[in-house]
């Protein structure tokens, strides 16, 4: 009975696209308790569906929040759980998004209520497209990374706290040495084993609004830090493609960058307002556009002055595998042309709290 109970109420609502077909399937698995096994196992085989088709828990869950409600990312996160048990073992990063998962429960309510939102989540699960699969390179030194990179995510974290220039640039600073220091000690390590390591991929979010120019400043962050970055506008990410260590760097120098990127741009439209100026999206898009480009400016130039002479054949050899590797991912892209661009006291603003940002000069390595 409970089979056929969900197999009915699938046949309504997820094949269908109106509310009264989800309705209809709502209504048979209210009526029917004993259907409420089957119904999450069956959310467990979406879930591990999603995975074969190139899709990792943090990518689920952000479309869920993305295109559905909290009650549906609770539920996500409790399928994704539960189906835990019966998948495979992965690498570092994809526990990390596991770790990161909500631990709270989808709030009580009626039969109905629980099983229309349910089968709105499973609506979007059957939907997701394809992507490419992110194969996780194993880490050799899983210990001293989790240490650099928990010393750089706090001298960041300090960076975008403090209200003293002169302290978060010496902050940043030093979180960029550190960053340009792990990067060339895993190249030189891996140059000298007899099997190197292969470049890796990840997916971060380009969450709206601007995320056109939010797109922008990730390419820029990842050009920086000798990755390659491609963005799926319809989807709300870009995947990144390089190095271990040089993919931790960017998902930390990006993030840190928005942060201040909002604070400079809230402090910009103060002013303002105060000057009898009314800004709006046109004046924020605009001022996140030029902070994306000159951010780029300023991490391509300093990226001019981080190495010697002879680190240069090995890191050409490691940016000629990230660029194979991008290229066997997607063999098309094309290119967008950044839109909405007319605030010219935005583009102003957003180019001077650029100069400010810490993304601060390395020395030399040798």
């Amino acid at each position: 009975m409970s089979s056929s109970t969900v197999e009915r109420a699938f046949q309504a609502a997820l094949y269908g696209d109106t509310d009264t077909a989800l309705d209809s399937g709502a209504s048979l698995l209210a009526a029917d308790p004993s259907a409420d096994a089957e119904l999450a196992r069956r959310g467990q085989e979406f879930v591990a569906t999603a995975w074969r088709r190139g899709w990792q828990p943090a990518d689920v869950v952000r479309i869920v929040r993305r295109e559905l409600d909290d009650v549906h990312v609770r539920l996500v996160s409790a399928l994704i759980r539960a189906q835990l048990p019966d998948d495979r073992p992965r690498g570092p990063r994809w526990t990390a998004q596991l770790d990161e998962l909500t631990a709270e429960a989808p709030p009580s309510t009626d039969r109905f209520s629980h099983a229309t939102a349910v089968l709105e989540l499973y609506r979007l699960l059957l939907s997701l497209p394809a992507l490419e699969p992110l194969d996780e390179p194993s880490s050799r030194h899983p210990k001293s990374e989790s240490r650099m990179l928990t010393r750089i995510r706090a001298l960041l974290a300090k960076a975008e706290a403090t209200g003293f220039p002169e302290e978060a640039e010496a902050l940043s600073a030093k979180a960029q040495e550190l960053m340009a220091r792990h990067s060339i000690d895993e190249a030189l390590l891996a140059g000298q084993a007899s099997t190197a390591d292969v470049p890796g991929a990840c997916r971060i979010g380009v969450e709206p609004p601007y995320e056109q120019a939010k797109a922008v400043l990730l390419d820029a962050v990842a050009t920086a830090n000798h990755c390659r970055a491609v963005w799926n506008e319809p989807l709300g990410f870009s995947t990144v493609v390089g190095f271990d260590p040089d993919l931790e760097a960017v998902e930390l120098l990006y993030t840190s960058l928005l942060v201040q990127a909002q604070t400079a741009m809230t402090k910009a439209e103060a002013a303002q307002r105060a000057g009898g100026r009314r800004r709006t999206k046109t004046f924020r898009q605009s001022f996140l556009a030029a902070y994306a480009h000159r951010v780029g400016t300023r991490l391509a130039a300093a990226a001019e002055t981080q190495v010697t002479g002879d680190l240069l054949p090995v890191l050409a050899s490691r940016e000629l595998a990230v660029t194979g590797r991008l290229d066997r991912m997607f063999p098309e892209t094309t290119t967008t042309r950044l839109r909405g661009v007319t605030d010219a006291a935005g583009w102003t603003e957003g180019a001077e709290a650029a100069d400010r940002a810490q993304v601060g000069r390395r020395k030399p390595l040798r």
